[in-house]
């Protein structure tokens, strides 16, 4: 099976069309910042003969991929295995140094959540992994066994948004303190007894703590927080930056950013805005877009996607 029959790249269309623009001369330069399978950049290339590309990921499995897919486009991409906070890192290492697009997907993708093995998903059992970058850094299964109730009750809170925090990681002592929590299957059982039944109609118990759980694994937005005002500095006049969100934390960090880049710098009662002043760049959707509902049926994991676009408008003072 091809894979692009399997692997359906989320608001395709929507993305090509608003970097299309900023893109379509010979020399422009696109950082794809999550590549994973390369359908996006894929689309791209395929579409605009003159563009060069710099994909980053740092799943080491959806390079391999990615690479046999643009393998027809070779000479044009540039592959990097980083963390999306690397950016510039790999922009120098490339001699780049201003790109006219920029494409951040977020969140975990279908190479990973289809791979039972690495624990993404808490209706399949599995070891707790969870990392992105199976080559290094902490898996699920060592915070789960090393975190104090503090520390789980705090990334529970604030990247999984739970109310039941507090609950759960005492549960997680408690249970930890008698065996090993090292599958996804026990910790989804060990959720399950400490959700109270006036909480059972509220969604699955454990799927706020596995993103949460995820989310601190890989840094996710610790890295976001670094990697996107830098890939705003580094587009040229003219240049544009779409980012897909899948969680609420992201997009409204990215929401503020954007805010902050697209507003005025002016002092209020400024009678005329001086050019340093101006915007640095312009949004170009309103609001955050979401995927259609065709869109939605034909691929599930498009429906939580939340999407946001900028052009800049002006140089740096």
């Amino acid at each position: 099976m091809e894979l692009r029959d399997i692997h359906t790249p989320v608001l395709l269309e929507r993305c090509v069309e608003l970097l299309t623009p900023a893109l379509a001369r010979d020399d422009a330069v696109f950082v794809d910042a999550t590549l994973g399978m390369g359908g996006h950049t894929e689309a791209l290339l395929e579409r605009l003969p003159g563009l060069r590309v710099v994909g980053l990921d740092r799943d080491t499995a959806a390079l391999a991929i990615a690479r046999d897919r643009l393998a027809p486009h070779a000479g044009r991409v540039t592959f990097v295995h980083t963390v999306y906070d690397g950016i510039a890192a790999a922009l120098a290492a490339a001699g780049i140094a201003r790109v006219d697009g920029v494409l951040f997907d977020l969140g975990v993708s279908s190479l990973q959540l289809d791979a039972a093995e690495r624990g993404f998903a808490y209706a399949k059992d599995a070891p707790l992994d969870m990392r992105m970058d199976q080559s290094a850094g902490l898996t699920a299964a060592d915070v789960v066994a090393t975190y104090g109730e503090g520390d789980l009750r705090r990334i529970f809170e604030r990247y999984g948004e739970e109310k039941l925090a507090a609950r759960y990681a005492r549960a997680i002592i408690a249970a930890r303190a008698q065996e090993p929590i090292r599958r996804s299957a026990q910790l989804v059982q060990i959720l399950d007894a400490a959700t109270p039944a006036a909480r059972s109609h509220a969604g699955h118990p454990a799927k706020r703590v596995f993103q949460a759980l995820r989310i601190e694994v890989n840094g996710e937005l610790r890295a976001l927080e670094a990697a996107l005002p830098v890939a705003m500095d580094a587009l040229a006049v003219g240049g544009r930056i779409v980012v897909m969100s899948y969680q609420s934390l992201e997009d409204r960090f990215v929401k503020r950013v954007f805010a902050a880049a697209s507003a005025s710098t002016a002092p209020a009662g400024l009678p005329v805005e001086l050019p340093e002043h101006a915007p640095r760049f312009r949004l170009l959707v309103k609001g955050a877009e979401l995927a259609s509902d065709q869109e939605r049926a034909r691929n599930p994991r498009a429906t939580p996607v939340r999407l946001r676009a900028a052009e800049r408008v002006r140089a740096a003072a």
